[in-house]
């Protein structure tokens, strides 16, 4: 096989509250691996509640990177995931390990996988400084109906409230006189960088709309609101990159007196069913994925680790 010059990289992924935190640890511990997240609220310390945070016990001992590294005044993007989760890949091959790339965030295991390039000219910033403005006085919907106008596939795949893509899209145009969309699938054409297997765990929708209803109840019962409220005492703003995550934002609103508690919940539990959607239409027009489909398989672990392991066997991940 051609291929397997290339380093092993596996990925699991899949839409919000499917089960992939189990199902990894499961999968390293068969394979010897070690577990990078690809989540972008994980990597902040303080927010273990609304992110869903493996905790230090559920690891069992299997080695976790980009998982409480950063502050929440820090900003996190693509550029830097990439960055940072090349850095952890590096050891990991170093210790004879495989990475094992675990969490929902789409754009960031693409950035990884295709190893895609964001250096192009970010020199000029005094569009983007406009963009920035705006946003602030005209609101985001404002900036994403300008994104409609000129690059309406990205503007269906960002949500309104991701100003910073929202922002990176309309930039982009911008400099090029290309379509960030058009773009991104050029990229998405490029071969792996790696000996690679693509998992994305699903579930019947209805189950995994419930899940997300149970879950977000379980943050509540466990305190999200106090882990919220303690972020935003101790000066983070609500624009900040960390409190864009789901849970973050919503009961910000709630602080801020826009609506009541129960609403809140609802807010949550609403965009959450929405993002899981999202994630879903985004890992379909993904080349390359092995579906892992719960209402198939099974719902152990036991079963889906066993599904794993014989396609890593026959893409001679391993032997």
């Amino acid at each position: 096989m051609e291929q397997t010059n290339k380093r092993p990289l596996v990925i699991l992924t899949g839409p919000t509250a499917v089960g992939k935190t189990a199902a990894s640890i499961g999968l390293a511990k068969a394979i010897g691996g070690e577990i990078i997240s690809a989540d972008s609220m994980q990597v902040y310390k303080e927010m273990d509640i609304g992110s869903a945070k493996i905790r230090p016990e559920e690891m069992d001992g299997v080695p976790h990177h980009l998982v409480d590294v950063l502050d929440p005044s820090e900003d996190f993007n693509v550029v830097l995931f990439q960055q940072m989760a090349k850095e952890a890949m590096e050891g990991i091959y170093q210790r004879g390990h495989i990475p094992i790339v675990v969490g929902g965030t789409g754009f960031y295991i693409q950035a990884l996988l295709y190893d895609i390039d964001f250096t192009e000219n970010n020199a000029d910033t005094a569009y983007r400084e406009e963009l920035e403005a705006l946003a602030k006085t005209q609101g985001a919907e404002y900036l994403h109906e300008m994104l409609e106008k000129v690059d309406p596939e990205s503007a269906e795949q960002i949500h309104f409230h991701n100003i910073k893509r929202v922002i990176r899209a309309l930039e982009y145009y911008q400099q090029t006189g290309q379509k960030i969309s058009e773009h991104n699938e050029a990229e998405r054409e490029k071969e792996s960088a790696y000996n690679s297997a693509y998992f994305v765990l699903t579930d019947d929708r209805k189950i995994l709309y419930d899940r997300i209803d149970k879950r977000v109840d379980l943050m509540m019962q466990e305190g999200l609101l106090e882990e919220v409220n303690a972020l935003r005492l101790r000066g983070l703003k609500r624009e900040s990159v960390a409190m864009q995550g789901l849970g973050y934002k919503e009961l910000f609103g709630y602080f801020e007196g826009e609506y009541p508690l129960e609403e809140a919940v609802r807010i949550i539990k609403r965009d959450t069913r929405h993002f899981a959607k999202r994630q879903l239409t985004w890992f379909r027009r993904e080349r390359d994925v092995i579906w892992l489909d719960k209402s198939e398989i099974g719902r152990e672990d036991e079963q889906l680790i066993q599904q794993m392991l014989t396609v890593l066997k026959e893409k001679e991940i391993i032997h």
